[in-house]
């Protein structure tokens, strides 16, 4: 049985919520269902901010203008800056900052990074222990290989470039601006600007094969 002390903690947490939801739409932003959305009381919120159903808001998270953040995010201890986008599903761990303009799409962690100005993680990628330049695209499936065992490392990508889906950056590793990393890359070496960089294993065919 559930005793009386959890039944009182869980009616004054509700109480608690209810009274952040109505001062966050007393401040104008939109909750368009506000029973489901949690908050903190430190949660610091812009203009025209619009929050989606089931999204958990932490703790020391700023949000500045125009931002929309859609179903199913959790976000904590992160600076979120104006006209970003994040979601649905995504993960926004502590010490985010994501500059004017991010786009942060469904199944993305993004942890202890900065993500520049415009730049886009669409889908089903991690980044971590990264510092994300301007305009950078990152494809479906990407993932900063920070951890080695011992030490957390850091990964570095400039203005302007483009990591194709599935590829693997194994840091520590810096992507020069405008470079291009193809798609199902492992890169283990600095790209220098302006450059392709891919690795991939032969493509081998049998021909009328038969098991």
């Amino acid at each position: 049985m559930v005793s009386i002390n959890k039944k009182k903690e869980a009616l004054l947490e509700k109480y608690n919520q209810e009274k952040l939801r109505n001062l966050a739409m007393k401040r104008g932003v939109t909750l368009k269902s506000p029973e489901t959305v949690f908050l903190s009381k430190d949660t610091k919120f812009g203009k025209n901010v619009t929050i989606h159903p089931y999204v958990v808001i932490g703790g020391k998270v700023k949000i500045s203008n125009n931002v929309e953040i859609l179903s199913f995010t959790h976000i904590e201890n992160a600076k979120i800056e104006s006209n970003v986008n994040i979601g649905p599903y995504a993960r926004i761990r502590p010490g985010v900052h994501l500059e004017p303009g991010v786009r942060v799409g469904n199944f993305v962690e993004v942890k202890k990074s900065k993500v520049g100005k415009n730049s886009k993680i669409n889908h089903l990628s991690y980044v971590g222990d990264t510092v994300v330049g301007k305009n950078v695209n990152i494809g479906a499936g990407t993932i900063t290989c920070n951890y080695d065992g011992k030490r957390k490392n850091k990964t570095k990508i400039s203005d302007g470039a483009f990591i194709g889906s599935n590829t693997s950056l194994v840091a520590p590793v810096k992507i020069g601006k405008k470079s291009i990393i193809g798609a199902g890359s492992a890169i283990t070496k600095n790209v220098k600007n302006k450059s392709l960089s891919l690795t991939r294993s032969k493509q081998v065919e049998v021909k009328n094969y038969r098991k």
